[in-house]
């Protein structure tokens, strides 16, 4: 009978398999000691195990019970290490101090030496801080303000903002811009600070105030004070220009000295005929050091920081819908009118049936507004009342404004508008928009 070719391949295939060499062999490998265990007590307790271990008297119990107590053995504990104790070296201590100088008798017995010292405050030997700070302050305002460094216009920043003439004035923003450019000067005895091109402020030293008199012919004319310094204000008169007859320097004798950080002079810009040099003057008693703030300075951050308020308001009324397509020129003549007001949250800004008295111009915040509707109401059976009711109706968001139609057609409003928010609004009032 004839084989397939089938049987034949699988036939040919066996024998070639019986003719291959079995794979090589490969070691086991190696195992690693645990760290935890104890092999020793392992061994021990695997061979003591059992009751055959112990003889025919050993039950199976007594072999489980001393199984269990061998069996905790086999792992080791870790050493707990307690923190070193470290020996302290009980020496006397010297009874003076390198760098200190010694107290003499009377010192030494002075009870409010030691009183100032419980209290915090700086012993007859202990470093003076505020001098110090005066020091590194004055050693600041003799470098020229381009070659200080960010820590040191800091540091001006921050003593200016201790003096309340200046803090009362002027606000954070502003103090900030002008430690950069503030000066100091340095005048000897007997010299005439003339205060009329700046704000001063007297860090070192003595000065008294001198001012100009003027004395006026007509008695019926009252004379006003155009300029009074901080310093000053019991001895700076001026007059009209026409009934000015005698004008006299005049040094007050019992006039208080001016000390340190007291102030004078100015941060206005004035015209020469308005202010006259002896209207804000100082005589230097002492050789002193005064700090100057250049009204012009003042006068250059005043414009630059209007410039920035004036871009942020055209930005705010081309961004609301009604004036997109306003040209340049008419947003600007409204900008010069504008006033910044702030509502708190719940504030009624306009009721219902009344005429609004500003255009507004929202910046931050949004405002509710709703409707007044009358309707019925059931009281009792067969009984209605009438009941007024106000329904929301939307609110006006950021970037939007409201107002202009009861203003220019003097209209009641038809709606009731309340600060949701706390809101910053840019208005126009209704006497400056029809005076332009």
């Amino acid at each position: 009978m004839p084989v397939s070719s089938l049987s034949s391949a699988i036939l040919s295939h066996m024998k070639a398999i019986n003719n291959v060499p079995p794979p090589p062999l490969r070691s086991v490998p190696d195992l690693k000691m645990s760290k935890h265990i104890d092999y020793d007590q392992l061994n021990a307790l695997c061979t003591r195990s059992g009751p055959q271990s112990c003889g025919s008297t050993c039950s199976i119990l007594s072999a489980h019970t001393r199984f269990m107590k061998q069996y905790p053995k086999i792992f080791l504990k870790k050493e707990v290490r307690l923190p070193k104790l470290f020996k302290w070296d009980r020496k006397r201590e010297p009874k003076g101090t390198e760098g200190q100088p010694q107290r003499s008798a009377a010192e030494s017995h002075d009870i409010a030496v030691y009183v100032k010292k419980a209290r915090g405050g700086h012993t007859l030997y202990g470093p003076k801080k505020y001098e110090e700070k005066l020091e590194e302050f004055l050693a600041i305002l003799k470098k020229l303000p381009m070659r200080r460094t960010l820590h040191e216009h800091k540091i001006v920043w921050m003593m200016l903002k201790t003096i309340p003439d200046l803090t009362s004035q002027l606000t954070d923003e502003d103090l900030k811009a002008l430690s950069k450019s503030v000066t100091s000067e340095t005048w000897v005895k007997g010299s005439t600070v003339v205060g009329n091109d700046g704000f001063y402020v007297l860090l070192k030293g003595l000065a008294r105030p001198q001012t100009q008199v003027y004395k006026n012919l007509l008695e019926e004319s009252e004379s006003t004070a155009t300029f009074i310094p901080p310093g000053f204000q019991s001895f700076v008169f001026s007059d009209n220009v026409e009934n000015v007859v005698l004008a006299e320097m005049h040094t007050p004798p019992c006039y208080p000295m001016l000390r340190p950080w007291s102030t004078f002079g100015t941060l206005e810009v004035s015209a020469p005929c308005q202010l006259e040099p002896g209207e804000c003057s100082v005589v230097t008693e002492e050789d002193c050091e005064i700090l100057k703030i250049p009204a012009k300075n003042y006068a250059t951050i005043k414009l630059e920081k209007t410039k920035f308020e004036n871009k942020q308001i055209v930005r705010l009324i081309r961004k609301c819908p009604y004036y997109a397509e306003w040209p340049t020129l008419s947003i600007h003549e409204l900008v010069l009118l504008i006033r910044w007001r702030k509502f708190p949250p719940g504030h009624v800004i306009v009721e219902c049936g009344n005429i609004i008295s500003f255009v507004a111009f929202i910046n931050s915040g949004y405002c509710n507004i709703y409707k007044p509707i009358v309707g019925l109401v059931k009281v009792q059976s067969k009984k209605v009342k009438k009941m007024r009711k106000l329904v929301y109706m939307g609110k006006v968001k950021e970037m939007e404004s409201f107002g202009e139609i009861s203003v220019l057609l003097q209209i009641p409003f038809k709606c009731t508008v309340v600060a949701g928010n706390e809101v910053e609004m840019a208005i126009i009032e209704d006497k400056d928009l029809f005076a332009a």
